[in-house]
C-alpha cells in the first residue's frame, strides 16, 4: 500500500481505492461464516471480493455476474492466509477489466492451483503448530486460575493471524498488479493459465484419490486361496472406484440434478451396500 487516504488508490496504477482495500480485509475476516458442503468457503470469498468487483465492473451487470459467479467456485484454504488469494485474483480482475484479451478463465484456474498448497502451509502453521502452542500456553495459565491463560491465548491465535491477512492481501494484490502492469504481451497469461490448470487438474486428482473412500470387501477363488475383489481393481488402477465415482456425480451435477438429491442418494446406497455385505 502506499498511500494513507482512503479516497487514493492502492497502487498508482490502480482503479482500487484503499476503502476498497479494507473492505476486502474485513470480510476476509468472515471466510468461514458461510461454510457448506458443496463449495465450502466459496460464499464468503465471493462476499469478500465483491468491493472490488463493484469498482471494476459496477456498470456493466453482464460482467458484474460473470466476475460473482467465478468466485462462487469451489474454495478451501486457511482464513488466515486467503487473503494472499484475494489480492492475486483482485489483481487479475483488475487486469481483465481493463484488457480485452485478458484470459478471464485464468482467473479460476490461478486459484484452483494455488488454494491447495496455500491451505498445506497454512493449516501447518496456524492449526498445528501455532494453536497447540497457544493452548498449551492457555491451559498452563488457566489450571492455576490466572485470567492471563484464555487472554494468552486470543493473543497468541489472532496477532498473527491478522497480521497475515494484512500482509498476505498487501503482498498479493501489490505484487498482482506490477506483474501485470509490466507484462510485455510475450503470452504470459496465457503459458500461466496451462499451467496452473496442469497443477489444479494434478490438486483435484490427488484430493479424489486420498479423501474418497470405496472398498469391496467380497472375496473370490477357490478355498484356501481367496483374494478380495478390491486387490484386483487396485491392481488394475489404484483409485479406480473413486474416481468412477466422481466421475458420475460430475455427470449428475452436468444434468442439473441437486447436490443435496446426490448426497442423501450416496448415504442411502452405502448404507445398503454395507448391510449387505458389498461395501
Amino acid at each position: 500500500m502506499t498511500t494513507n487516504s482512503n479516497k487514493k488508490t492502492v497502487e498508482s496504477n490502480s482503479l482500487i481505492t484503499k476503502k476498497d482495500w479494507w473492505q476486502v480485509f474485513r470480510r476476509s475476516c468472515t471466510l468461514d461464516a458461510a461454510w457448506n458442503y458443496e463449495r465450502q468457503q466459496n460464499m464468503n470469498y465471493c462476499y469478500a471480493m465483491i468491493p472490488i468487483l463493484k469498482r471494476l465492473y459496477g456498470n456493466d451487470k453482464e460482467k458484474m455476474a460473470e466476475a460473482l459467479q467465478r468466485h462462487l467456485e469451489f474454495m478451501s484454504c486457511t482464513p488466515h492466509v486467503v487473503s494472499l488469494l484475494m489480492g492475486i485474483t483482485g489483481a487479475m480482475e483488475e487486469e481483465n477489466a481493463n484488457n480485452e484479451n485478458f484470459e478471464a478463465s485464468s482467473i479460476s484456474a490461478v486459484k484452483t492451483s494455488l488454494m491447495g498448497p496455500m491451505a498445506g502451509i497454512g493449516d501447518s502453521f496456524f492449526w498445528g503448530t501455532l494453536l497447540t502452542i497457544a493452548i498449551g500456553i492457555g491451559v498452563s495459565f488457566s489450571t492455576v486460575g490466572s485470567i492471563v491463560g484464555p487472554i494468552a491465548f486470543l493473543l497468541i491465535i489472532n496477532i498473527p493471524g491478522f497480521l497475515s491477512r494484512y500482509y498476505c492481501l498487501d503482498f498479493g494484490f501489490k505484487y498482482g498488479v506490477k506483474f501485470f502492469a509490466n507484462m510485455d504481451g510475450n503470452d504470459v497469461v496465457s503459458k500461466l493459465t496451462k499451467v496452473a490448470s496442469i497443477v489444479g487438474l494434478m490438486v483435484i486428482g490427488g484430493m479424489i484419490a486420498t479423501t474418497v473412500s470405496i472398498q469391496i470387501p467380497l472375496e473370490v477363488g477357490v478355498e484356501g486361496a481367496m483374494a478380495s475383489i478390491q486387490s484386483y481393481i487396485d491392481q488394475i488402477m489404484p483409485g479406480l472406484l473413486p474416481l468412477c465415482l466422481t466421475g458420475g456425480i460430475y455427470y449428475l451435477l452436468g444434468k442439473n440434478i441437486k447436490t443435496t438429491t446426490i448426497l442423501l442418494w450416496i448415504i442411502v446406497i452405502s448404507c445398503l451396500g454395507v448391510l449387505v455385505g458389498i461395501l
